[in-house]
């Protein structure tokens, strides 16, 4: 084949512009249909909402409903709290309350048990001493009208206390004398503290006498004796016979001996600072 022989050209032919034109057409159209297509395929998906939408009210009032319903509850549940604390705040103030007034009323009861007791014991050591005066003033006169018919014995054994026994009393006397000073304290018996009876107790036992502990019991023992005849060793006793509240012992020369209170301990003191009911006699 001759070299100048036409070879086909391998490049595709070109289009020509109606074809191009003509195909344009068709796109647009395609596109133009899709886009209506499209429109209308989000028309109806956009209706969808509008159809949820209306069904929307209905499903929120029941929600609402509920929503309210549980405020309710909650706030229902927080007032019972609240009422709760305050119903136990209030029972707490009462209690504390209570407890403050029963103590209050403690406080007064015992106050005025011990005035009561006081103004007791006052009353009675007023009779008391009414009645020892009475006696001292029967005693002065029996002295002084019976000097020259034997009885200013009894004068002297008052006034002199001398005694007409052994030397257990003198140890007796010896005994509590050397005990004034020492300290009160309920129940003790010596030997740095005694109570009233505890002192007589071990003062007697000193000399081998035994007596019983509370002061009730040593003012049966013995022998009975008038106080217009005392004896150096006798048991001076305040009440009654078998229910005396204090004991002591007379040392002679219008003295005794005595574990008092708390607050004067042991003393010696005349017979008028404390006049006693009665006295019985062991020694």
């Amino acid at each position: 084949m001759s070299h100048t022989a036409h070879i086909r050209s391998h490049r595709k032919p070109r289009r020509s512009a109606s074809t191009i034109a003509m195909r344009a057409g068709v796109a647009g159209g395609v596109l133009g249909t899709l886009a209506v297509a499209g429109a209308s395929a989000s028309t109806a998906s956009a209706a969808e909402p509008v159809t949820q939408t209306l069904e929307l009210p209905t499903l929120t009032a029941d929600l609402a409903d509920q929503v309210a319903q549980s405020a309710d509850a909650t706030q229902q549940t927080a007032a019972n709290y609240q009422l709760q604390a305050e119903r136990d705040a209030a029972s707490a103030n009462a209690a504390k309350q209570a407890k403050s007034d029963l103590a209050e009323a403690k406080k007064k009861a015992e106050a005025a048990k011990k005035k009561a007791a006081e103004e007791a014991a006052a009353r009675k050591a007023a009779a008391e001493q009414a009645s020892r005066s009475a006696a001292r003033t029967t005693l002065a006169t029996q002295a002084s009208t019976g000097s020259g018919s034997g009885s200013g014995s009894s004068s002297a054994d008052v006034s002199v206390g001398t005694s007409t026994g052994t030397g257990s009393v003198a140890s007796v006397i010896s005994f509590v004398k050397a005990q004034v000073g020492k300290a009160y304290i309920p129940g003790a018996t010596g030997p740095s503290a005694y109570d009233c009876s505890g002192l007589v107790q071990t003062a007697f036992k000193q000399v081998g006498v035994s007596l019983p502990r509370v002061s009730q019991d040593q003012s049966t023992v013995g022998t009975q004796v008038s106080l217009s005849n005392l004896q150096p060793g006798d048991i001076l006793y305040w009440g009654g016979s078998g229910s005396a509240y204090h004991v002591a012992v007379y040392v002679g020369g219008g003295m005794f001996v005595g574990a008092q209170n708390s607050s004067t301990g042991v003393v010696e003191r005349p017979l008028s600072y404390d006049p006693p009911t009665g006295a019985v006699r062991v020694l």
